[in-house]
């Protein structure tokens, strides 16, 4: 008989899983990572040592959701780039239009996050949203979305112009004790 050490991890399953029920009622699923010395991402839009990912059909090709990793190819600012995320750094999987998902606390807590900002007004593009974590309050994570100006669909990583005050904010991952 095999022991819950000896099993394999259920957060792949899961992702995968919520990845499918993400794009089997249209939603577009993103995936919150911790980014450190092993994830592969442009660094240019890691904020805070986080970035999220719009890992849809229509910003991604050759998606590859695996036991150990999530990879695909995308564009970001419009050049091409291959993103390798290994599962144990990924935070949370939810659909960006109704925030609905689930978060996994961190798997490994070895290597420290890096810290990288997008831009000087620390603010990134719609589609690869560095995420705003506060202080936990109590007990567990809980994201939070922001409701998204009508109309708005994002199927390719390409940075949009700079967001005005007046607009929506993406959902964050909020701690919670």
């Amino acid at each position: 008989m095999m022991s819950a050490l000896d099993s394999t991890s259920t957060r792949p399953y899961l992702i995968r899983a919520l990845y499918e029920w993400c794009t089997d009622n249209g939603l577009t699923p993103y995936i919150a990572v911790v980014v450190d010395e092993r994830v592969q991402v442009p660094r240019e839009f890691v904020q805070n040592g986080e970035i999220v990912l719009n890992i849809s059909f229509d910003a991604t090709s050759s998606l590859k959701l695996g036991n150990d990793f999530v990879e695909f190819k995308a564009r970001f600012g419009g050049v091409a780039r291959e993103i390798i995320v290994p599962m144990d750094r990924i935070i949370a999987i939810y659909a960006r239009e109704n925030g609905q998902g689930m978060a996994f606390p961190i798997a490994t807590p070895g290597a420290a996050p890096v810290e990288e900002s997008a831009s000087d007004n620390g603010e990134t593009d719609g589609s690869v949203t560095a995420l705003v974590a506060p202080e936990p309050a109590r007990g567990g994570i809980q994201l939070v979305p922001s409701p998204e100006p009508e109309g708005t669909q994002d199927t390719d990583p390409e940075p949009p112009a700079p967001a005005s005050p007046g607009k929506h904010k993406r959902p964050a991952l909020k701690r919670i004790k």
